[in-house]
């Protein structure tokens, strides 16, 4: 355990929660807790608002989520969100081989590799826990190009360093990717928040979808590389049915940035995009007590849709450059 350093309303405190290392960032004065655990994934899994945790974490404790790691809270997926449509991918015009024999790789029910290779990660470090006046923040960073294993399935060496701050209330992860390849890294990046209302059942919420466009999907679930208008009302009762989706072009507000919230009775949560993240999925099956805001850099498949002429949109950084970006959570009402 580490003692806290404190600054007025902010406090940031690194110590052992049942065995798992863990950050927690206070802001005392709006009554928030940010809980992080760097060694499973560096996941956010609480994030308090008056006592009330708006992240759906399934567990008891973070030990228990360590033993048996699901997709909950708000993992971080790399270095591809979602699904490929096959057990390899392209970049730079070369095709490159997973190696499903070394036990890092996820599949979904259709046995496409999905969500990259990070989402349980024990690979990060925490770098920094500390607070000023302005803000509490947890820096953490994964040194991707140290580890065979990740670099077998992705062979672009790079650094990621993520920074949780708290401030004003708002939760920002900011997301660092420096490339220390000598070739382009293709960056298909992205977040699977999980969050929760307390005041209402999942089919009385609404959502507020922050898109013009919704991507045609194949039976994988896997874009087609063709796009139609949006289909949703606006706001959209849950109580329709299941939403897995992929929007893309996101519609700002005044700030010039895209909001998406999700309302119960009186409380809201809301995910704010930054401009690199210009794909949502938004996530929420029938009969779960929770909905995904996904920020993702790309849509699903991008490597390969990329490749195939389907999609112009995929971001890239340059050898020894940086990608850089953020998104914020806030809630109210609880």
């Amino acid at each position: 355990m580490t003692a806290p350093t404190t600054a007025a309303n902010y406090t940031a405190r690194h110590a052992a929660a049942d065995a798992v290392s863990v950050v927690r960032l206070n802001d005392t004065a709006r009554g928030v807790t940010v809980a992080v655990a760097p060694a499973i994934g560096n996941i956010a899994y609480e994030i308090l608002v008056n006592q009330k945790n708006i992240v759906w974490f399934p567990y008891q404790r973070p030990s228990e989520a360590a033993g048996s790691p699901h997709l909950c809270a708000v993992p971080f997926l790399a270095p591809w969100a979602n699904r490929l449509d096959d057990d390899a991918y392209w970049a730079n015009g070369r095709r490159y081989l997973l190696n499903s024999s070394l036990g890092n790789l996820r599949r979904d029910g259709n046995l496409k590799p999905i969500h990259g290779l990070l989402a349980f990660s024990s690979a990060w470090e925490l770098r920094e826990a500390s607070a000023d006046e302005h803000s509490a923040w947890a820096t953490s960073r994964l040194e991707f190009w140290k580890h065979p294993g990740l670099m077998a399935q992705f062979p672009f060496a790079h650094v990621i360093t993520m920074t949780h701050r708290l401030s004003n209330g708002v939760v920002q992860v900011e997301t660092t990717i420096e490339n220390l390849s000598s070739d382009p890294m293709p960056v298909s990046v992205g977040f699977h928040p999980f969050f929760r209302l307390h005041d209402s059942p999942r089919d009385q919420w609404k959502v507020h979808i922050a898109a013009r466009e919704q991507l045609l999907l194949n039976d994988l679930l896997i874009p087609t590389g063709q796009r139609k208008p949006l289909e949703f009302s606006d706001p959209h009762p849950l109580e329709r049915g299941a939403i897995d989706n992929v929007f893309t072009n996101l519609t700002p507000s005044s700030d010039g940035l895209a909001h998406f919230w999700v309302q119960g009775e009186r409380e809201r949560i809301t995910v704010t995009y930054g401009a690199k993240y210009p794909v949502a999925v938004i996530y929420a099956p029938p009969g779960r007590e929770f909905i995904c805001f996904e920020p993702m850099s790309a849509i699903t498949d991008a490597f390969n849709l990329a490749h195939a002429g389907l999609y112009n949109e995929l971001q890239s950084i340059p050898p020894g450059a940086k990608w850089s970006e953020s998104f914020w959570i806030s809630a109210e009402g609880f």
